[in-house]
């Protein structure tokens, strides 16, 4: 699914393969280049609120306390809540 979604992405916007390779190599925390760049995929659509934790977890076929495991392993800020919310907790 991810490799489909990826070939839609590059058809509607020029990336360059071989820099995202290239990125998704750095990535320390999985052995094969394409759960690196399934990760990054994930993360990015966490940010941008796309998907939620559960749906992130499952695409990268782990435990959601698992993957969140791995987001604070990497420094991830993630929260359930959203932005106004966390701006209240904060103050």
């Amino acid at each position: 699914m991810i490799d489909v979604i990826i070939q839609f992405i590059e058809s509607k916007v020029m990336i360059n393969t071989e820099v995202v390779k290239g990125i998704a190599s750095e990535i320390q925390i999985f052995q094969d280049i394409e759960q690196k760049e399934s990760f990054l995929f994930v993360l990015g659509a966490l940010t941008a609120r796309v998907i939620s934790l559960k749906k992130a977890a499952e695409v990268m076929d782990v435990e959601p306390e698992v993957f969140l495991k791995l987001l604070d392993l990497i420094g991830f800020d993630y929260s359930f809540l959203s932005k106004e919310d966390v701006s209240m907790e904060r103050s």
